[in-house]
């Protein structure tokens, strides 16, 4: 079994609530597991075919995952290319969020789950970052199927769309599908993986409970933690890691946040022309 249903991402935009809907619908099957990643070679391609099909079970309609790291591109190359020569025939959704938004919320979640130990403003620093700023170039990252999907087969949602227009957002994805788009379910009105209950910190991931340990045979790499984590980072992260309060948003500065503006703007412009929708709510 195979799917006919994949959603590309993008990272931070509601990607989980999403799979989580569309699995409530009696014609749609989604993967138990959200991020295969299947078509990343970085992480997912060596497991092999066999192990791909396993994922997809039941009798259904659609068959989908989703997988946010396939708009990942530079990061992540040749996503597109592998996917089309194992599902030529599927439909895509592209959910998209404000930019800079999604951007922040990315940094977010690399600090609280320990991966990243500067500053906004230094992660910042290289303004074609492919870990925060590319990902948010979602023109860019449509490109890398256009050239194997029509336009007619790919989705592009908003998040914004997602949670304060959920019923009609829905409808309008099962009409994509051919499914029935009179369905609905209470459980629509939950939200899954939201960032504000991701970060409150409750259960710290193995690098931030490492840096916080006290024992033998960790001194060492404690103290080149702690020389290379700023100061105010470090001290956030222990008050919430002690408290289980969770890590404020960083406020971007107003110079940074113009450059990152004038850098997007374009592919939102793009974005814009390929969709004929307004992202009224976007800063850009």
């Amino acid at each position: 079994m195979l799917p006919n249903l994949i959603i590309i991402g993008a990272a931070k935009s509601g990607t989980s609530s999403l799979h989580y809907y569309l699995n409530l619908h009696p014609e749609i099957s989604m993967s138990k597991q959200k991020e295969l990643n299947f078509f990343n070679k970085e992480l997912g391609w060596k497991k092999g075919i066999k192990w791909y099909k396993s994922n997809f079970t039941g009798i259904a309609k659609i068959y989908g995952e989703s997988s946010p790291s396939y708009t990942g591109y530079p990061l992540y190359k040749g996503v597109a290319q592998r996917m089309h020569s194992v599902v030529p025939g599927a439909k895509l959704i592209y959910i998209v969020r404000d930019p800079i938004e999604r951007l922040i919320s990315h940094y977010l979640d690399k600090v609280k789950g320990g991966q990243e130990t500067k500053t906004i403003d230094r992660a910042l620093e290289d303004l074609e970052n492919a870990d925060y700023v590319c990902p948010s170039k979602y023109f860019m990252q449509l490109k890398q199927y256009l050239g194997y999907y029509p336009k007619g087969r790919i989705l592009v949602l908003t998040a914004e769309e997602l949670r304060n227009e959920r019923r009609p957002a829905l409808k309008r994805i099962f009409r994509f599908l051919n499914v029935d788009d009179s369905f609905y379910s209470e459980a629509f009105r939950d939200l899954k993986n939201v960032s504000a209950e991701k970060l409150k910190q409750k259960k710290p991931r193995r690098i931030t409970r490492y840096f916080m340990s006290e024992g033998p045979g960790v001194f060492q790499v404690k103290k080149i933690v702690k020389q290379i984590m700023p100061e105010p980072l470090k001290n956030r992260m222990r008050q919430a890691l002690n408290t289980g309060e969770k890590i404020d948003r960083p406020i971007v500065d107003r110079g940074l946040k113009r450059v990152l503006c004038e850098i997007l703007r374009e592919d939102v412009e793009s974005l814009r022309k390929f969709t004929g929708y307004e992202f009224k709510n976007w800063s850009l």
